[in-house]
């Protein structure tokens, strides 16, 4: 089912987007209306709603194809250096300049600039950034000389840049440029319909990577990963979904919640970090079935496992249905939780 020799396909055209879930599809209709324009675009999501991957879907389907995607992380570089890996300097502009260096600003000439964690500029360059996306034109450090550009903008965060106006974080005028067109990605829990799709293009992808063969995810798995929270999104789903393909044997995947259990369980200082870990996602699971044990809609079916073994992982966890007045108790036998 997963052999690595398998041909790769690509679900989509938008890249590598796995999914049709009716709140991702709202937001690849967006891509494609504003692709073709040119106009500034806003990525907003969570960290790990794939981003990256919505802006260069934009690059990608806007007449820019061919031209260069430039990426900059604002978070990843020290704010002293971001306004020449930015703008570019001149040998000699400061201390260390030992070379001329063109930057990010132009070496996107005639293409798309991806500022990434765009809500992590600090205050002394956001007006820099203003009169460069405002002009198209700029002056690299150490430098007289103006230098013409035509770029694309796409700029995206995890940050609620409104708010961060408001608290006189982040320039208002720089905001409304910004946010021309704003797209928000949902995050992965707003599209649980996806997670199936989702987990086997990323065990079908590591397998051919690993060099491993996965020929059955148990529907079990798939009821699990589906009932979680996902708070890292489909970054935290992928980086899960590798660990468990590294960890399956005979050609079955191993559990990746109960793979992640263990190696908090193994590598936490707090010896006490796993058990409240499974303890919550029990609870998480029970709350969200109604309190529902077994049945296939039941709380057992979404962790993947037996209803004995749910109701035994219960009573020595301490966990019982909330009593909610007289007639709430549950007859034994049913698939409900019993009062334990």
């Amino acid at each position: 089912m997963f052999n690595p020799t398998d041909d790769e396909r690509s679900p989509r055209g938008f890249e590598e987007l796995v999914g049709s879930s009716p709140a991702l599809e709202r937001a690849l209709k967006q891509v494609e209306r504003v692709a073709p324009t040119g106009s500034t675009v806003l990525i907003q999501g969570e960290t790990g709603t794939g981003k990256e991957l919505i802006a260069r879907a934009i690059h990608n389907m806007s007449p820019r194809c061919g031209q260069p995607f430039v990426k900059l992380n604002c978070a990843a570089i020290p704010s002293d250096l971001l306004e020449s890996e930015l703008f570019g300097h001149e040998k000699g502009a400061f201390t260390g300049a030992v070379a001329k260096k063109i930057g990010r600003l132009e070496s996107a000439d005639n293409g798309t600039l991806f500022l990434d964690e765009v809500g992590d500029l600090s205050p002394t360059l956001q007006p820099k950034i203003l009169r460069a996306l405002q002009e198209q034109e700029f002056e690299p450090l150490g430098s007289t000389r103006t230098t013409q550009v035509d770029v694309r903008l796409v700029a995206a965060t995890n940050r609620d840049l409104r708010e961060m106006v408001k608290n006189g974080n982040f320039r208002n005028d720089l905001y409304y440029r910004l946010n021309v067109f704003p797209i928000v990605l949902p995050p992965l829990r707003a599209r649980r319909e996806d997670i199936p799709e989702l987990v086997e293009h990323f065990v079908g992808f590591f397998c051919r990577r690993i060099g491993r063969r996965i020929d059955h995810i148990p529907p079990e798995t798939i009821s699990a990963l589906c009932s979680y929270d996902w708070p890292g999104n489909i970054r935290e789903l992928q980086n899960l979904i590798e660990r468990a393909v590294i960890l399956s044997d005979d050609g079955v995947l191993a559990d990746p919640l109960l793979c992640h259990l263990d190696l908090m369980g193994t590598f936490s200082q707090h010896p006490d970090t796993k058990k409240e870990m499974e303890r919550t996602l029990i609870l998480r699971a029970l709350e969200d079935h109604d309190w529902t044990v077994g049945g296939s809609e039941g709380a057992a079916a979404r962790l993947g496992m037996k209803r004995t073994t749910l109701i035994a992982k219960m009573q020595r966890f301490g966990i019982s249905r909330p009593v909610t007045g007289p007639g709430s108790g549950l007859q034994r036998g049913s698939n409900s939780l019993p009062q334990l």
